[in-house]
């Protein structure tokens, strides 16, 4: 499913003495499965941003096109539970929104909620819990009495089993240890891989940015300041730390490498591999200087 927001306005609290203008003339699109990463600094509008995509949030000025449907600013908006059920939202610890009696009610709660049958629901629920890497098993359980990453496998499997076209994932790896945010990670780009879902993901991390998304959305102060592929935005990693962000280790190590020795790689590299292979040719050349 595509998504285009063209000159898209947004304020908080419009004409009263407490406005807050949060993005300004946003201008970009997501492409019918494509992975993309939104990044940019706290307050840069990325959340903001989030909300608009299944209309959480609408736009005070320009407009959303999300597949065949158009929000306009300033026109009524009707039948936005379709639309919800397309689009599903993984927020920041989704294990605080689990509130049911047993896991399986806790994902059919959704389905259900946009009209699914019970036995339709019951049957997502026990496809889902699988896809996310949990036993049906857990399934007659409490969800408070799992572990916190089962928690929070069961919360996104309550979001898959709506069966979205769309996933927006809003710093879905928060508070995990680095072996469970790259167990999260990887769940995420393999059923991205294998649903075809359009993939939108707001993170901090840039390594995440880097090694899954197609392309980043660079954010400053609620407008795009960047659009790019992974190595377009990485090779600007002095404006990105200006901004006061960080870029990937690999970089990192990159561009002290280059300063070290006073040599130019061809390309940012993104990976350790690519690395070493752009960085051995170097150590050939340079023998004991190096």
């Amino acid at each position: 499913m595509d998504i285009t927001l063209e000159q898209l306005g947004f304020s908080y609290q419009p004409g009263s003495p407490f406005e807050k203008r949060a993005l300004e003339q946003v201008n970009v699109a997501f492409r019918s499965g494509s992975y993309s990463a939104i990044i940019g600094h706290t307050g840069s509008g990325k959340s903001t941003l989030l909300q608009h995509l299944n209309a959480l949030l609408l736009p005070t000025e320009g407009k959303i096109t999300i597949g065949d449907r158009v929000i306009q600013a300033g026109e009524k908006q009707r039948g936005l539970k379709d639309l919800r059920e397309k689009v599903g939202i993984v927020f920041q610890f989704p294990e605080a929104q689990l509130f049911e009696e047993t896991v399986e009610k806790d994902i059919c709660f959704g389905p259900m909620n946009f009209g699914i049958s019970e036995e339709d629901a019951k049957k997502r629920a026990r496809e889902v819990i699988q896809e996310v890497g949990l036993s049906e098993e857990l399934l007659t359980r409490s969800p408070f009495e799992l572990s916190g990453g089962q928690m929070r496998r069961v919360a996104i499997a309550g979001v898959l089993a709506m069966d979205p076209e769309v996933l927006v994932l809003d710093e879905p790896t928060a508070g995990l240890d680095p072996h469970g945010r790259t167990e999260i990670m990887e769940m995420f780009y393999r059923l991205h891989q294998e649903k075809g879902l359009t993939t939108i993901l707001v993170t901090h991390s840039m390594e995440d940015a880097a090694r899954y998304a197609e392309k980043i959305v660079l954010m400053k102060n609620g407008t795009i300041l960047q659009t790019g592929t992974p190595r377009e935005i990485f090779s600007e990693a002095d404006q990105l730390l200006e901004l006061g962000l960080l870029v990937p280790e690999v970089v990192r190590f990159q561009k002290a490498f280059e300063r070290r020795f006073q040599v130019k790689l061809e390309k940012t590299c993104l990976t350790m591999d690519e690395l070493v292979e752009a960085i051995t040719p170097q150590l050939d050349k340079g023998g004991d200087t190096i």
